[in-house]
């Protein structure tokens, strides 16, 4: 089955390359060279990944993320940018992006990425189909269904994105267990990203903000000072 790849990249002679290398890959490369006719064309459906520009014109990229991630579903979002600072990377993984490369990038490192990307996503479709046989996590008013990955408090239902539900899973299936920021981000993001560990602290809050009574005192996903977090015993 051929993968649509969105490119939204201002930058004709980059947003050609890019095109090529996709199409190289056995993909079907879909170019955009605004960030606001990028979002609409996503809009449209049939996208397997988005390879986005962090400045664009008619709307940047972190903005498009942002959009992107507030929809139902997952498609992950691989960003290009000429910044290299680290408020940069992190605040694009944190706004929702899946990984991130800085110009100039090589064509090699540029393929790389795409199919780790594609690994993940083929073993987040493979990963309901194989937990069907397992039966919910319960814990004081939590459970978690993998098999629907669904989440309810209480048995109300709440609204995670993919990346929180496999956060949510991997620590509720090892309970006690402290895991570090790099391990997490190993295990549920695919590979580490170095100096990126904010993320993962960022991803934590927001899932303490929707299924903690009090985030400020959880009683499920507990910090362990100076090494990570764990799920209660």
């Amino acid at each position: 089955m051929t993968r649509n790849v969105l490119i939204i990249e201002d930058n004709p002679g980059i947003g050609e390359l890019v095109r090529i290398h996709v199409a190289e890959l056995g993909m079907t490369p879909v170019l955009c060279e605004r960030g606001d006719t990028g979002l609409a064309r996503f809009r449209e459906g049939g996208i397997d990944l988005v390879i986005l520009d962090l400045m664009l014109p008619g709307m940047d990229g972190l903005s498009v993320c942002r959009e992107i991630r507030s929809g139902k579903g997952y498609v992950p979002v691989l960003m290009l940018t000429a910044k290299s600072t680290e408020l940069d990377r992190v605040l694009g993984l944190e706004i929702g992006a899946d990984d991130y490369l800085t110009k100039p990038f090589s064509v090699a490192e540029l393929s790389a990425r795409v199919k780790a990307l594609f690994r993940r996503v083929d073993a987040m479709a493979s990963a309901p189909a194989a937990e069907t046989s397992n039966e919910a996590l319960t814990a004081d008013g939590l459970r978690i269904d993998p098999a629907r990955r669904r989440v309810f408090i209480h048995e109300q239902a709440v609204e995670l994105t993919a990346r929180e539900f496999d956060l949510l899973w991997h620590f509720a299936s090892h309970p006690g267990r402290v895991f570090s920021r790099i391990q997490l981000l190993d295990a549920v993001w695919g590979y580490s990203h170095e100096g990126y560990e904010h993320t993962v602290n960022t991803h934590i809050n927001r899932l303490r903000g929707k299924i903690e009574t009090d985030p400020a005192h959880p009683a499920f996903i507990q910090t362990v000072w100076g090494v990570g977090y764990r799920f209660r015993e």
